[in-house]
């Protein structure tokens, strides 16, 4: 932490993509989280940087480079395309900048060990943007399960359901379902139980869209976890809900069950002869997820001022990378894969 970010008691955050995340992540950092400021952007897009700069009466730098070179810069906030993170990580590490980075961290595991050992090297702490962990209903089946309100730990099932599938533009650079979707359940996964992966299995098909085959992806996903204290995760996921965006956990255990349901605009039902009727779920992940998008910059800026080990780690990081390289192994070759044969 700089001196004057000292002084200013202030981390000072620098964007690195102002796209849809990048933007959101600005905009909270502004005007949400107590204890930091937007120090600046940059985005290779100039107008779409100059906005969000005029918008937060920040700089707009000329270059990634300038921005994580900058002594105004204490923290720098990756949110660009995947394949840019990891040499955007080093850089940063090697300037002694505090990181947070989006995920996935890298869709190559020998990039994401690259980017880890810049990280380890440099002494600087990195945070990798699973927010779902932030989520209060999420955050207290963790905590039921970790503080043994429900006894002994039996099965947790994810479901995780997309109101509907990005364009097949998307999908072509995405890395695929697993990488791109699923990716979240895989870190829930280790989240709520505290135990590491040691084996996955996968199926996956094309129930939405053809188009999503044709691009080598699939666009429905049934997977099961064995974890090393023998607990068992299901994770279902689909692009399309007909319903809106579909997201909940369910930890199962000797004692009883802890879950996090859906929200809703509200929680009134109608009830009458003919049936029922409630609100309907989320139709956007932002309606859902802004509030643990703010939980997860308020905890990563006071583990960064407090000099504490961030909140999700570089190796938070790397193993749902691995979980979901063998997600992909599993399908292909229509077996269980375990993470040993990984890496």
């Amino acid at each position: 932490m700089s001196s004057s970010q000292n002084s200013a008691d202030q981390l000072r955050v620098g964007i690195l993509g102002v796209g849809r995340i990048g933007s959101m992540h600005a905009d909270l950092v502004a005007n949400q989280v107590e204890g930091a400021e937007v120090a600046g952007v940059f985005d290779v897009y100039d107008e779409g940087a100059a906005a969000v700069a005029q918008r937060h009466d920040v700089a707009q730098f000329a270059s990634a480079e300038e921005l994580i070179a900058s002594d105004d810069v204490d923290a720098v906030a990756i949110c660009t395309s995947t394949d840019t993170h990891i040499d955007l990580l080093v850089a940063a590490a090697e300037a002694g900048k505090a990181i947070f980075c989006e995920k996935p961290l890298s869709l190559d595991l020998s990039e994401v060990d690259r980017g880890l050992a810049a990280a380890t090297a440099a002494g600087v702490p990195l945070h990798v943007g699973f927010n779902r962990r932030f989520d209060a209903g999420h955050r207290s089946v963790r905590n039921a399960v970790a503080d043994g309100v429900i006894g002994d730990l039996r099965q947790v099932a994810i479901t995780s359901r997309d109101p509907a599938p990005p364009p097949i533009s998307y999908i072509n650079v995405s890395g695929g379902i697993f990488l791109d979707m699923t990716i979240h359940d895989f870190d829930m996964a280790r989240y709520i139980t505290g135990a590491e992966v040691v084996e996955v299995y996968a199926k996956g098909w094309v129930s939405v869209d053809p188009a999503i085959g044709e691009a080598g992806d699939y666009d429905t996903v049934t997977v099961m976890l064995t974890h090393e204290n023998g607990v068992v995760t299901t994770i279902d996921n689909c692009r399309q809900s007909a319903y809106g965006y579909d997201q909940r956990v369910e930890a199962f255990g000797s004692g009883g069950a802890a879950l996090s349901e859906n929200h809703r605009e509200h929680y009134g039902r109608t009830l009458t002869a003919s049936g029922g009727s409630s609100a309907l779920v989320p139709n956007f992940f932002l309606d859902r997820y802004i509030p643990s998008y703010v939980n997860q910059w308020v905890e990563f800026v006071a583990a960064v001022t407090n000099g504490e080990p961030t909140p999700v780690s570089g190796a938070d990081g790397r193993a749902p990378l691995l979980m979901g390289l063998a997600a992909n192994k599993s399908v292909a070759e229509n077996r269980p894969v375990t993470i040993a044969e990984i890496g």
